[in-house]
């Protein structure tokens, strides 16, 4: 088979699956199935409905779903095999507030290798006509890839939960504080807590938020309050859920142990920017190094160094 004839192929399915595409978004003549008609009403108590109307029968993506779904489920056991810590993952979605699934979140790892790879061999083509590459270092490139895009994936969600248990961490005094204005006020902890979802836009209020809609939904507070604080794994967090559980259970004022966490977690921030700063010492002195102090030498010699060679 010739070049010509293999670009002929793959432009002739890319151009298919795109008029594909195009032809499953117009709308249809036929009249419409009783189950088309019966499911936008079944949405709130059916996952069924919800599933059918989320789809197109038309759609080319389903169907190639359908097909690559069998290799595909392979792959993730093997990357679940291999790379594990499925708990740990879970922990990290739970921080980054994610909606989707280990499953979910290894299918788009996946997807991440499988474009590495992609990208690793279109490097190989476009560089062997450049020059000669041994047929290892071809095939290295795209496995190096591949492995780079699956640590990609995983890199983005790390980082995710890391910024967004930052912010948490930083919002917990103000907010702490906030409650304990509620209950110093008559509230009660579940219209405190209510009162943070609802006024507040942070992300710790949006846990909160979690907590007053699992204890309208039936939960205990104190159970509600423990899924947060075993899901996020932040310890100023978790120390504070303690306390208010525990207050709740002996049935102490709630308003000072607020108010001492408060405290507690102001201190806290105090003492990991005084960490943050000792350990950014050596790196704060980069730029006054090799850049302000050349500069001011720089500055200062320079002129001497025109007048000697004008003569002046």
């Amino acid at each position: 088979m010739s070049a010509a004839v293999a670009w002929a192929l793959i432009l002739g399915v890319v151009l298919g699956v795109g008029l594909w595409s195009l032809a499953s978004l117009a709308p249809r003549l036929s009249r419409p199935s009783l189950s088309e008609r019966t499911a936008p009403y079944l949405v709130d108590v059916s996952a069924g409905a919800r599933q059918f109307l989320s789809r197109r029968s038309s759609d080319p993506l389903p169907f190639f779903g359908v097909l690559l779904s069998p290799p595909a489920r392979v792959v993730i056991d093997v990357l679940n095999g291999v790379l594990g810590g499925t708990e740990q993952i879970e922990r990290r979605l739970a921080q980054s507030r994610s909606s989707i699934s280990v499953e979910y979140f290894r299918s788009q790892q996946l997807v991440f290798g499988v474009v590495g790879m992609i990208a690793g061999a279109v490097a190989v083509v476009i560089s062997s006509y450049a020059a000669s590459v041994p047929v290892m270092t071809q095939l290295a490139i795209p496995i190096v890839l591949g492995a780079v895009g699956i640590a990609a994936r995983d890199l983005l969600l790390r980082t995710a939960a890391r910024r967004r248990i930052a912010r948490i961490d930083s919002e917990l005094p103000t907010v702490l504080e906030f409650l304990t204005l509620s209950l110093s006020a008559g509230e009660t902890v579940l219209d405190g807590l209510r009162r943070v979802a609802r006024v507040s836009s942070g992300e710790l209020a949006r846990e909160f938020g979690v907590v007053v809609a699992d204890v309208n939904s039936g939960i205990g507070l104190v159970a509600a309050l423990d899924a947060r604080a075993q899901a996020l794994s932040l310890p100023a967090f978790t120390r504070c859920v303690e306390q208010m559980t525990g207050a709740l259970d002996r049935g102490t004022p709630l308003s000072d142990v607020l108010r001492a966490q408060a405290q507690d977690s102001r201190e806290d921030t105090k003492r990991a920017l005084l960490e943050a700063a000792g350990k950014k010492e050596v790196t704060m002195l980069v730029p006054l190094v090799f850049v302000i102090l050349p500069t001011t030498v720089l500055f200062a010699v320079w002129p001497g160094i025109v007048v000697l060679q004008t003569g002046f």
